[in-house]
Order: C-alpha cells, then structure tokens, then sequence
C-alpha cells in the first residue's frame, strides 16, 4: 500500500465539525474523550496531489473571486468516461458549493410548494430538510431488507403508488444510497425509469458517494440509464475535501438546466471558492490510486466490525455494506429507542454513532449509522469501549 490510512492525525483544534464539535457541555472533562463516528467525513489525510494543489494556489496571496476554467471541466469530463463510461458534455455543467445546496437548487427550480417528493426511505437526513424547506411534502417509500439476497429492496408496489400520486413531481434518489449501504443495479435502476417516466416524475440523482464502492460491486450512474436524469455529484466525499465546498449538476435538457442555474443565482450559492476547483482537478486527474487504495482499506474496516460484532456485540445485526463507508447496523435486539441507546454508548463508552430515525422516524427505528472511514485502531478503541457497557 502507498498511502497510510492507519496514520492517527490530530483534528481537534483545527475548527472541524466532527472533532470539536461537542455533544457534552462546554468545559466539560469529557469532551476530549469522545471518538466520533458520527459525520460522514474521513480521518484521513487528502491525496498528496490535492494537497500541493492547494498549496500552490493558498502561495498566491490574493484570494477573490474564482474562474472556473476549462480544466476543471476537462477533468470531469474525463473522470466519469474513464471510470465509468458516462459521456458528459460540458455545457451540461453547473458548478456550486455543495451537492445539499444543489439538492435545495434543483427542487426549488422544478417542483412548486404543495408537491410531493418521493424518497427511498431510510435516506440522507438532509433530503427531508431541503425537500420540506422547498415547500414540498416528503413521500417515503420505505426499503425492505430481503433475508435471501441480503440487501435492502424497492417495494415497487409502493414506489409505484407514490409516483402515480398527481402530485408527485420528483423522485430524489441517492445512489449509491445513504445509510442503508446499497449500490443500485442498472437493472434497478432502469425500474425506477421507467416508473418515473410513465408518470411525468423528474429523476434527480445524488451520487456524491459514486467512488465509495465496496468489492465485488459496481456503481452505475443514472445518467447512462435515462439521459433525462439530473445527476448530482461532487469530488468532496470520495476525497475527503467537502470543506473546499464544491459540486456539480449534470443536467442534459437545456430548459431544465437554465432554470436550475437561474435556482443557483437566486439562492447566491454560483459562486465558489479558489480552492475547490483546483482540489477537484487534482482529484480527478492525479489522485485515482488514492482512491483505489482507499476502497479497500473502508472494507477492512467494515469486515473489522462485523467480526467484532460476532464476537463480542452478539445482539448487533451489521447490514451488507456494497457502497459508502457508512456502516447500517440492525440494534433492536438490544434497545427499544436507539436515541437513547446512541446516548448511553455516547456517555458511558464517550463514543459518538448517529441513531437511524435522523433517516427516517419510522424506517430508521432499530437502526443506527457508524462511520468506518477512520483509522483501523481508532475503529477498534471505539468498538472496545462500546463492549464495555
């Protein structure tokens, strides 16, 4: 291996979300005992290449407002060909801060307040509040977990319920998904256009976790299923940069697109800083061994954990991990309110998990979320102190 991912870096101090902020009072003793494997970002350091390519710009003394040039679009283009054989255009590109702010964006522009927004529920915390905050109603198709395949499943009777409701404008799906671990297959995928279409429901697509795919598993974006789809992605995930605050939405219809981007200037998110697009050219294009160096090592961390669990937390039920380094883990055999029991691994072993109804209150009850992108040891500390109470 090239890279260190067992590399124990110190993050408290440094203004980071994950480590300083404190879910115990200020001043408490506590506080710098907590491991946190809440958030979902990486305790990784950046590939050297994104590193140098912010330092070479933070040398430039002046830091105004960004042009995005022709290679920053150069090297998406070429990214999701060579990865993944999807043909992007680049007129077909808009940039802004974040894959959240594109969500809010995206909704604002194509549904009017009073629509309903169908989501595969458990989902991503913030598609309820970007939905619900563009006057939308939430309508929450509800994965099923089939003991045979081991995987979490469309109830497609459901699904198709939801999009036939006349007031069902968009479909918000995450792909790979977030926090149930699923990488769709094409042949769902295509299921889920074909639905769509048969009911004038617009797809629009997250795939920020697009690189995070585990073994044996394939990511296929929804663009090369249905070209209508709006596809949201960004390099911040899969690179561990999301405070460079940059993102992308793909969109090939041209009247779409412009209201859309008409969405990105009323809500003052078109502009972005210096120092994401030079994270993302070097991402993309110096930066793939890193990246499949990564992979890997979030999979050890996965197998880590559901061997620990056989041994020593026998009531966990760790789902099938095929994408994300977000691990689902099945705790209702041990508690009846995961809210509380989050809160007792929380005081008592001063470990941080989120509890699965931030998903969803009724698809995530029973449900909690860790996150495995961590160095190996920290993974271990943290899973000892939790068998400990």
């Amino acid at each position: 291996m090239k890279y260190n991912f067992d590399e124990l870096i110190e993050r408290r101090g440094t203004g980071c979300v994950k480590w300083d902020e404190s879910p115990f009072s200020s001043g408490d003793e506590h506080a710098e005992e907590v491991i946190p494997l809440w958030v979902a970002d990486m305790d990784f350091a950046v590939a050297p290449a994104i590193q140098e390519a912010v330092k070479r710009r933070a040398e430039h003394p002046i830091y105004a407002y960004t042009l995005v040039g022709d290679d920053y679009y150069e090297a998406i283009i070429r990214w999701f060909e060579r990865r993944h054989h999807w043909t992007i255009a680049r007129e077909h590109i808009l940039y802004t801060t974040g894959v959240v702010p594109a969500i809010s964006c995206t909704l604002q522009a194509l549904t009017m307040p009073g629509e309903k927004v169908v989501i595969l529920s458990p989902d991503y915390n913030c598609f309820f509040s970007s939905i619900r905050n563009s006057g939308c109603e939430v309508s929450e198709s509800v994965l099923q977990f089939n003991n045979t395949a081991k995987r979490f499943e469309i109830n497609w009777n459901d699904f198709e319920a939801r999009c036939a409701d006349e007031k069902t404008t968009i479909f918000l799906l995450c792909n790979p998904h977030n926090p149930t671990g699923r990488v769709w297959h094409r042949e769902e995928l295509q299921r889920m256009s074909d639905i769509c279409r048969q009911h004038h429901v617009r797809i629009v697509s997250d795939e920020i976790h697009c690189e995070l795919i585990m073994p044996g598993h394939t990511f296929c974006p929804m663009a090369t299923v249905d070209a209508d789809a709006i596809v949201l992605n960004s390099s911040s995930k899969s690179f561990n940069t999301a405070g460079l605050q940059i993102a992308n939405i793909i969109c090939a219809d041209r009247e779409t697109r412009r209201r859309i981007d008409r969405a990105i200037n009323i809500n003052e998110v078109c502009d972005v800083n210096p120092f994401g697009p030079v994270s993302l050219i070097a991402a993309y294009n110096e930066s793939e061994q890193w990246l499949d160096e990564l992979c890997p090592y979030i999979w050890d961390n996965y197998t880590t954990l559901c061997d620990f669990a056989r041994q020593h937390l026998s009531a966990w039920h760790v789902m099938p991990l095929e994408g994300t380094y977000l691990a689902w883990v099945d705790v209702s055999a041990c508690c009846d309110s995961v809210e509380t029991y989050c809160n007792d691994i929380l005081q008592k072993a001063k470990v941080w998990l989120n509890p699965g109804t931030m998903y969803g209150t009724e698809s995530g009850r029973g449900y909690i979320r860790i996150n495995l992108a961590c160095p190996r040891s920290l993974l271990k500390e943290a899973l000892n102190k939790i068998a400990t109470i």
